[in-house]
């Protein structure tokens, strides 16, 4: 069995390719898949691994954020409502095609297969909540803010105490910065965690307890307190780092990226 069942009907599939965790819930009016991996090909396997649970159409996909790995394989799923933040639908149309270098560069041994991709942004878009009813299970769909990216969203499933949160936290490694909003993630990771969910799966690795989930919100908490001692004090990038949670190039990209967008 490839999928880890959280709850009656909730799985989690974890990927050794980009160690990237793939949700799939279940009710008799079909089924809802959280992010589509980087691919076409990628999309496939995942669509036949489907099959070894039901037999059901897929009717809902939810992309956590736009970020490549989560939404390449979206147009495997064409005849499914594809839902996400209307700045998700905004960053794959403006810039999917760049995004596709950016995929390459990382996983060059897919490029041709990057290259291929379709780009297919959400056609179902909110900016606070929204909801998806399953028949016996009801999805509701949460926007906390800034965080990881400029488009994050919660996946709740509701009286199943399962919330997946793409890369709003992540297992195994640091958080990824580049494009993220270093100063208001905190807050916004405190939003989605009052939920109180004692299962929460995160982008990548293993799933997290509120416990773990709240080790990591205090380190992101002292990435924003050095990034705004960088912003509003204007102390050196270079040494806020030495002081940080993370290993110093992880660091340099969260300060960077908070001084970057002070600017």
């Amino acid at each position: 069995m490839v999928f880890d069942e959280l709850a009656d009907g909730v799985f989690r599939r974890r990927y050794e390719s980009m160690d990237l965790n793939i949700g799939v819930v279940v009710s008799e009016g079909g089924v809802l898949v959280i992010d589509t991996r980087c691919t076409h090909a990628e999309a496939d396997e995942l669509l036949r691994e489907i099959r070894s649970l039901t037999l059901l159409p897929v009717r809902w996909v939810v992309d956590t954020h736009w970020h490549w790995d989560h939404t390449f394989g979206n147009a495997r799923f064409g005849e499914a409502d594809i839902w996400g933040h209307d700045r998700c639908r905004k960053a794959l149309t403006e810039r999917g095609e760049s995004m596709k270098v950016d995929a390459s560069e990382w996983l060059p041994g897919l490029a041709e297969e990057i290259d291929s991709v379709v780009i297919t942004p959400p056609g179902k878009t909110f900016t606070e909540t929204a909801s998806i009813d399953m028949g016996s299970k009801e999805v509701t769909l949460g926007y906390h803010g800034l965080g990881h990216t400029d488009a994050d969203v919660s996946i709740s499933v509701e009286g199943h105490g399962v919330v997946f949160l793409g890369d709003l936290i992540e297992a195994g490694s640091p958080p990824y910065f580049d494009d993220s909003h270093p100063i208001e993630w905190p807050g916004t990771l405190t939003a989605a965690l009052a939920g109180g969910h004692p299962t929460l799966v995160p982008g990548h690795g293993d799933t997290m307890s509120q416990a773990t989930a709240h080790q990591q919100l205090q380190e992101l908490g002292a990435v924003a307190e050095l990034a705004r001692s960088c912003v509003e004090e204007g102390m050196a990038v270079t040494d806020a780092a030495k002081h940080g949670p993370y290993p110093q190039e992880v660091m340099l990209s969260a300060l960077s990226r908070a001084v970057e967008l002070a600017i």
